[in-house]
């Protein structure tokens, strides 16, 4: 099976106040989602599936894959709060989290995928490097990594899966949801407390490499984290895939290749960000990486 490309897209909606409000970064108009599937198509993916929810549906059938389905072949999984094993709590609004977003293409990815946001922009060398992998790849997982230096906006605190290799492999992953470039360097938030962190590390930005395996083991951790994490936190637990991701390699289920990108992140965490990523699609396009319109014929 070739490998497929899995696009968490759910939140999309709530994080741009509506699909027709997604911010243009790209010179004629194009959003960052295109820039993704572009350079997926260029790596040699031929079909995504898009993770959306139930609410953006519509819109988004309309206005992205109306745009790319001659590009490539599409297929879409809703992300549901109630797509669980068990009751959703009462009140509860926020989505469960990035593993549960893989959970819900369960009927749909049978083969190797890959697994990345809809709003943060990789790189072209990212999508070849995971696209390759996972083609001569049977067992291993893969993790795209990222020189946390590479990762970092002006404009506030961003979330990283801090990672701990040891000969090209995942040792240990850990989510740190408030890393801020202080004067003094890159620091993690915790307990009111920064701590430095080195500007070298590597980092997840949800860029993975799956194995089928993946998505059964996600089935047997989600009663487990209803169980515990939403015993203790109802309405803002979140089932994130470095948890998972961090159990297998401790239970020692699995191995994590860790590659690595010389790629800049670019994403538009902040409002103040979106200037910064336009000026380096910019000059992407000058140095003729992208065409100034993506899908000219």
């Amino acid at each position: 099976m070739k490998p497929v490309l899995v696009v968490m897209a759910a939140g999309i909606g709530s994080r741009y106040g509506g699909l027709k409000q997604m911010d243009p970064v790209g010179p004629s108009g194009e959003w960052i989602i295109e820039y993704s599937i572009y350079d997926a198509i260029q790596a040699g993916f031929e079909k995504v599936v898009f993770i959306i929810n139930k609410k953006i549906e519509k819109d988004f059938k309309e206005i992205v894959g109306s745009k790319l389905k001659n590009q490539i072949e599409i297929e879409y999984a809703i992300q549901d709060l109630h797509d669980i094993p068990t009751e959703a709590p009462d009140n509860r609004i926020k989505p469960w989290g990035t593993a549960h977003a893989v959970y819900s293409v369960r009927n749909i990815v049978k083969g190797p995928f890959a697994v990345i946001n809809a709003d943060d922009f990789y790189g072209r060398d990212a999508y070849i490097k995971i696209y390759d992998a996972l083609e001569k790849n049977t067992e291993d997982f893969i993790l795209l990594g990222y020189k946390l230096k590479n990762t970092l906006t002006d404009n506030g605190s961003v979330a990283r899966g801090v990672c701990q290799t040891r000969d090209d492999k995942l040792v240990e992953i850990i989510e740190r949801i408030h890393i801020e470039d202080l004067e003094t360097g890159p620091a993690y938030l915790e307990n009111d407390q920064y701590y430095p962190i080195d500007k070298e590390t590597t980092v997840s930005m949800n860029m993975w490499g799956f194995t089928p395996i993946m998505i059964s083991e996600i089935e047997k951790r989600l009663i487990g984290f209803f169980e515990n994490e939403v015993k203790i936190n109802p309405l803002k637990s979140e089932f994130y895939l470095p948890m998972v991701v961090d159990q297998l390699i401790k239970e020692e289920v699995v191995d994590v290749k860790v590659l690595t990108t010389h790629e800049k992140w670019f994403g538009v965490t902040y409002a103040d960000d979106k200037a910064g990523v336009v000026k380096a699609i910019s000059d992407l396009v000058d140095e003729k990486i992208y065409p100034s319109k993506l899908w000219e014929v």
